[in-house]
């Protein structure tokens, strides 16, 4: 008996109780159908996912000028992601956490520092909140207009939306003289990770359904950590308890704020399917 459910342990795509993809084809098939999540030094990008990408800021340089940077950023960045592969022998977990208003008295602090990775996106921060969004971060979400400063152990993940965003951060690891602005780069460049475009359509098209604009920089990361993780929670993410989708670490003006060019309630929605089908843990905050 024993040496049987070894062979059945062993036979697992990783050592949690039950992996993300296990008892339901369609969830398989769709996890399956992604395109690597991140650009890669090998990885061969494809015209018809820049074009779709080029049309999100209405980019008017060429594929060929977009390769050629894309070449530029692997020569400063290490050639493939640092991504911790699937084993039977251990459980990847995820903490995904956004930056919603409904934070605020969560104490999910603990809970979320308890996860082998946690994600945090944009502006999200931890100093003075740490009851309630915990202290700890591996991966950072961000594109230029939302960047930070992070330290030396944690993943800078480029969400690129424009041709600019890449030069941005190719920009930033420049290498300069000791006085020059760029010098310093935001993050450890051995950690950088970018987003693939290709990625982004896939979660358009198949997640959302081509519903709003272009996904959300907090449902992309959902949908990445369900590529890299084995068990994903998810904290901070839908309106507040008043129904704004305001931010724990500001203070509210604009009682009408919505969701931009984002579908949110259907982003939210598939967030919640995602629950009820037992894929996700979902902590709805306070």
């Amino acid at each position: 008996m024993l040496s049987r459910l070894g062979k059945i342990r062993n036979s697992s795509l990783c050592g949690c109780p039950k992996c993300l993809t296990e008892s339901d084809p369609w969830f398989r098939e769709l996890i399956k159908a992604s395109p690597q999540p991140f650009l890669s030094k090998n990885y061969t990008p494809l015209e018809d996912d820049f074009n779709w990408w080029k049309g999100l800021q209405s980019e008017g340089r060429s594929f060929i000028f977009y390769k050629t940077t894309v070449e530029n950023l692997f020569r400063i960045f290490p050639p493939k992601p640092d991504v911790v592969e699937a084993s039977p022998d251990r459980c990847r977990t995820c903490a995904v956490v956004g930056n919603s208003g409904n934070l605020k008295g969560s104490h999910y602090g603990p809970l979320i520092d308890y996860h082998d990775t946690v994600i945090r996106i944009n502006h999200g921060r931890t100093k003075g909140y740490e009851t309630d969004v915990g202290t700890k971060t591996t991966h950072h979400v961000m594109y230029p207009e939302s960047a930070i400063t992070l330290d030396n152990t944690t993943h800078l993940v480029l969400f690129p939306f424009k041709i600019n965003d890449l030069l941005w951060l190719l920009n930033k690891f420049k290498p300069g003289d000791k006085n020059a602005a760029n010098s310093q780069g935001i993050a450890n460049k051995d950690l950088v990770m970018i987003l693939n475009p290709a990625f982004m359509k896939y979660v358009h098209e198949l997640w959302l359904e081509k519903k709003g604009r272009y996904p959300s920089t907090g449902f992309m990361a959902l949908a990445f950590s369900l590529q890299i993780c084995d068990e994903v929670g998810v904290f901070g993410f839908g309106a507040d308890s008043d129904g704004n989708w305001s931010h724990y670490f500001e203070i509210l003006r604009n009682k009408k704020l919505r969701t931009g060019p984002h579908a949110g309630m259907h982003e939210y929605e598939v967030i919640q399917q995602l629950y009820h089908e037992k894929r996700i843990r979902f902590f709805k905050g306070s």
